[in-house]
């Protein structure tokens, strides 16, 4: 039996971390299980998103084949290998014990699943996080908050002046080379990527107008800020905003994960890639490599029968026909599914308070099945699992991050940039592959919408396939904080 326990260094923090009371019970209850312990490994996090996809427990089968098993059963009937996961942040709040036994019984409850096993960024937490952003006014307006008081510290790092401002003198002096040897095209082009509520634009606009006039420059009347997001919602509300810059700024709603669809026109001619707090909340995907054997994590999202049957009471249903009623939520909406079930949904409060509910109960149950090669594994249209063969074979055992649609961003992103161009994110990046091995990294739910943690190698892998340099620093004008800044341009 393998134990990996994580969170090392809360071991040593002002309130340590009890390590045999966050193990002790789960391998007791190894020992009176079935189970041969030479197949098992406990692997304990410290999961720091206190809204999340986990059960304090989870046993998550290793498969020896693609497909084979559902469910956790006695060593002497199944040949795959099982992995026991703990929070070790909840283990003290419960009988960790109990939970263990139960779940290594399969016992772990009756469960609503909402769909079948599959690789995560296929999941229907996706859709769920897609419905939160189309449908961003319901959900503000039910919970009486802006989604970006949902970040850490209330508000993006993206609309600090300090950071701002040094962009900018970049900026200028780019332009200013340029000009001097007649290069500089007329018009200025900048791009964000996820506006939030338009308050870094308008810090950036505010002190770019007030820098370009100290100077003495034409560069404001040349700027076109395009701010760019999924949500029209979104971009309504950052317009208002920014609209004392009305005539350097437009809008353009579009799908991140593919910039270039809407955007093509700007090919090789933009100055600057803005993008803040938008990598962490696109589909992925998860691997592992585990005894030297590649895995895809696959996901069935499920809500616990307790769960099920408390949201069926509130719509006047029963617990079987929920399921169906969240796939409807998710392909129609909250407005749309008062008239698709009217006995259910009387109104659009109902249905959002049925959203709501569904969302906060949510969870995912997780399995290990092997990669036929990593050659045959899509990251995206562009790049194969071969560009994770490096980080998975670093060392001992990982599980990580695809982070698909923050790659595709990425690629298609670098093809806006003029040649004297950047892209500049801030953002929750895993650094080096060692990140994975020591820190849980997400899925974690802020709000209505996904987290997770943003695969840096693998990025930097991309960009340097591409001719881009890129650079990791921590975020400079915070003292505290996860956010890293990431800056990538050609290379010289």
């Amino acid at each position: 039996m393998l134990i990996d326990f994580r969170p090392h260094a809360r071991l040593r923090a002002d309130k340590p971390v009890d390590l045999v009371a966050s193990v002790a019970p789960v391998v007791a209850a190894l020992v009176d299980s079935g189970w041969d312990l030479a197949r098992v490994r406990v692997v304990c996090d410290w999961v720091q998103y206190r809204e999340n996809f986990r059960d304090v427990v989870d046993a998550r089968p290793i498969l020896s084949a693609p497909g084979r098993g559902t469910v956790p059963t006695p060593a002497g009937i199944r040949q795959e290998d099982l992995e026991v996961a703990v929070d070790v942040r909840r283990g003290g709040e419960v009988a960790l014990g109990g939970l263990a036994a139960a779940c290594l019984r399969g016992g772990s409850g009756e469960r609503a699943y909402l769909e079948d096993w599959g690789l995560g960024s296929a999941g229907c937490v996706w859709a769920f996080n897609a419905l939160y952003w189309t449908a961003l006014e319901l959900w503000e307006k039910a919970s009486g908050r802006g989604y970006e008081q949902a970040l850490p510290g209330g508000e993006s790092d993206a609309r600090n002046l300090d950071s701002a401002r040094g962009v900018i003198n970049d900026l200028f002096d780019v332009w200013d080379s340029l000009a001097s040897s007649a290069a500089l095209p007329e018009e200025l082009v900048v791009v964000e990527l996820g506006v939030g509520n338009g308050h870094q634009a308008k810090v950036f606009l505010d002190e770019f107008r007030r820098a370009d006039q100290a100077r003495g420059g034409d560069y404001y009347r040349r700027l076109h800020y395009l701010m760019c997001d999924y949500s029209q919602h979104v971009l309504d509300l950052a317009g208002e905003t920014v609209a004392d810059h009305a005539g350097r700024v437009s809008s353009v709603t579009l799908d991140a994960t593919r910039p270039l669809t809407s955007l093509g026109f700007l090919k090789y001619k933009v100055f600057l890639v803005y993008v803040s707090n938008v990598y962490d909340n696109l589909p992925t995907d998860e691997v592992a490599q585990i005894g030297g054997r590649t895995y895809g994590v696959e996901t069935r999202a499920y809500l616990p029968a307790a769960a099920a049957a408390t949201l069926a009471d509130s719509v006047s249903a029963t617990p079987d026909q929920v399921p169906a009623l969240v796939h409807k939520l998710l392909r129609l909406g909250p407005q749309l599914l008062t008239d698709a079930a009217p006995a259910h949904f009387p109104d659009v409060d109902t249905a959002v308070a049925f959203w709501r509910q569904a969302w906060s109960m949510l969870r995912l149950e997780e399995r290990y099945a092997p990669l036929a090669g990593l050659d045959q594994y899509a990251v995206t249209g562009q790049f194969n699992g071969e560009a994770l063969r490096p980080l998975l074979e670093s060392g001992a055992d990982v599980r990580m991050h695809v982070s698909n649609g923050a790659v595709a961003s990425f690629a298609d992103s670098l093809m806006l940039l003029h040649p004297y161009g950047r892209l500049i994110c801030h953002d929750l990046f895993v650094t080096g592959v060692e990140g994975y091995r020591s820190q849980f990294r997400g899925p974690g739910k802020y709000d209505g919408s996904v987290v997770n943690w943003v695969n840096g190698p693998l990025l930097a892998h991309v960009g340097r396939r591409k001719g881009f340099d890129v650079h990791y620093e921590p975020f400079r004008h915070r003292s505290a904080g996860n956010i890293i800044t990431m800056t990538a341009q050609a290379r010289d």
